[in-house]
């Protein structure tokens, strides 16, 4: 927008968000911020930016985080001070803890209220401290383009994650002689420059690939954000090394492929959980050894020697001590050692190095295959998600937590940063209005969401914003009436003792509640209609929610119990079963 004489600090953020490339914004208005939205109207106005308002400030931070996996863009997200600047928390630590890259934009009180206990007023600078990478409060509005362009730099450097930008509202009202700032000229000694891997670490790396015979690759989330899916593909394939990846790694490899053991870990596929107790050496890239996927963890691959890349130093050795610790992107540390072995005159592939391994590895996969029931005569989740991977295999999904999140985990074949999953911080609510960003973000791609009776009821007012939009988002949910996952460890681990998780009681009529935000509302009970409904669900054109009326005591199995190696798992069974396919 064109500038003449002085500007408001509202002014100066709007341009330095547009010129930062931002297009879209999810927020809600308040007060303190009222000075920005004010400024926003009119950007709008010039079709220069695009808001959306969201209908609660924690659904507007998770669209803003689903908007930027889905892309790999920095998300961008506004709200009000004091209730509005705390209903982003479990948001902000859903991004922390995924490594998201989201720039949170929120009011403040005037500068001269800061410390008296203003009308909304928090220390949301103080709240938010553990769980962002940086944070500010613009004191100056001078200093406000400077610090948009920081902000965006260190969300997407080296390894991401949200920052904040906390604006007092006579900031945003007062004026200024107005200068930008470009993110190229900015100078942070703190973001260090990734450093290349040094030669001796691909001469070790090589030396170690060459000494195993049962190698195994642990991918994590680390490779989808490095957009390192293809050259991970090629390396695995050259070296003809199984994958198995994280719930953050979905979609590094077509599930299907001859070399992909799915997930590991507490609901992982038992063939990857036993190839990783049996390995002797693993690879992990982009992985930070959580306690969900290694189980205990001193029986985690303890046989194995191990190789960990990571862009984050404090993760490489934080939970398992590696001989070989490369620090850097992904992409470019096996490009590198790709190119390496190009030069490498005494290096010769040897296809058959990994036969027999992989031939015990398609055995597991024949004797425990991946579980839908079959001649039965109630509705599974796994059978229906698995038809819906099949019909959709090409659309972005979104999940909540809980069972339904493990059964999708297993069943969905996923495009790379085509999954949008809550994994380290397990927030509920986050499915439905993470899948509003990606729709945003890929307006004319099919966005499926995958929730649960439970999960869908925390954020289920998002329904406002798809009405309002448009949005043609498909909500699937997995209706067991209870919270599924507490209901299962109740069973399991608490002597069926279930405490408050059935959810029966004051469930709404999804239907209805669909049809009175304008949304279609479709309900699956019985098996023989599952092809039928889901194409009608999944060929609408608006949006849709879909009730599957499932199997209340079903429980999602393979499950390592806590405490116990991933070797010892519950549920793995021959029996009443077919294989994924």
């Amino acid at each position: 927008m064109s500038i003449s004489g002085q500007v408001t600090g509202a002014f100066a953020l709007l341009d330095s968000l547009v010129n930062n490339h931002v297009s879209c914004i999810f927020g809600y208005p308040g007060g303190a911020i009222l000075p920005v939205y004010d400024e926003l109207f009119r950007w709008e106005q010039n079709d220069l930016i695009k808001h959306i308002l969201c209908r609660h400030e924690q659904a507007a931070v998770h669209a803003a985080d689903g908007y930027a996996r889905s892309t790999g863009e920095v998300g961008v997200c506004f709200a009000t001070s004091g209730p509005g600047a705390t209903n982003l928390v479990t948001g902000i630590a859903t991004a922390q803890m995924d490594s998201v890259p989201i720039v949170l934009v929120t009011g403040q009180v005037a500068r001269p209220f800061i410390g008296t206990d203003a009308f909304q007023e928090v220390d949301i600078f103080g709240i938010t401290l553990p769980i962002v990478k940086h944070s500010y409060v613009v004191r100056d509005p001078r200093d406000m383009s400077k610090i948009v362009a920081e902000s965006f730099y260190i969300a997407k450097h080296g390894r991401p994650g949200p920052v904040l930008i906390d604006i007092p509202k006579d900031v945003g009202l007062e004026k200024f002689s107005y200068q930008f700032v470009s993110s190229t000229n900015i100078s942070l000694p703190g973001c260090r420059p990734l450093l290349s891997p040094k030669k001796k670490h691909f001469t070790k790396l090589l030396e170690l690939i060459e000494q195993s015979s049962q190698p195994l690759l642990y991918v994590g989330g680390g490779a989808i954000i490095s957009n390192a899916w293809k050259i991970i593909e090629e390396f695995a394939v050259k070296f003809q090394i199984p994958i198995t990846t994280t719930l953050m790694g979905k979609g590094v490899i077509n599930e299907n492929h001859d070399l992909s053991l799915g997930m590991l870990g507490m609901h992982g596929t038992p063939y990857a959980n036993f190839a990783v107790s049996e390995c002797d050496l693993l690879i992990a890239l982009g992985a930070r050894f959580d306690d969900r996927v290694t189980g205990k963890l001193d029986e985690f691959a303890c046989n194995a020697q191990v190789v960990h890349i990571d862009i984050d130093p404090a993760e490489v050795g934080k939970n398992r001590i590696p001989q070989v610790a490369i620090v850097g992107d992904i992409r470019n540390v096996i490009s590198e050692f790709m190119l390496y072995l190009d030069k490498c005159s005494n290096f010769v592939p040897n296809s058959d190095q990994t036969s027999s391994w992989k031939q015990r590895i398609t055995s597991w996969k024949k004797q425990y295959p991946l579980l839908v029931p079959k001649n039965v005569n109630f509705l599974s989740a796994q059978e229906i998600l698995h038809t819906i991977s099949t019909i959709e295999p090409y659309a972005y999904y979104t999940t909540d937590v809980g069972q339904h999140q493990m059964w999708a985990a297993q069943f969905l074949n996923i495009l790379p940063r085509h999954w949008m999953s809550s994994s380290g911080l397990g927030t509920m609510g986050y499915g439905l209005p993470a899948s509003i960003g990606v729709q945003i973000a890929h307006l004319d791609k099919k966005v499926i969401c995958v929730s649960g009776d439970a999960s869908f009821q925390m954020n289920l007012q998002e329904l406002g914003t798809i009405a309002q939009y448009n949005l043609p988002v498909k909500i699937v949910i997995i209706n067991n009436k209870w919270q599924g996952m507490v209901r299962q460890w109740q069973q399991a681990f608490y002597g069926e003792r279930y405490s408050h998780s059935n959810m029966e009681k004051g469930a709404p009529n999804f239907i209805k509640l669909a049809q009175s935000f304008g949304i279609l509302g479709l309900e699956l009970e019985f098996r023989r209609d599952i092809a039928k409904v889901l194409k009608l669900f999944c060929d609408y054109k608006g949006p849709a929610i879909l009730n599957c009326k499932v199997k209340e005591e079903e429980n999602c199995y393979p499950m390592v119990a806590p405490g116990k190696s991933n070797a010892q798992m519950i549920g793995v069974t021959k029996q009443l079963f077919y294989v994924k396919s």
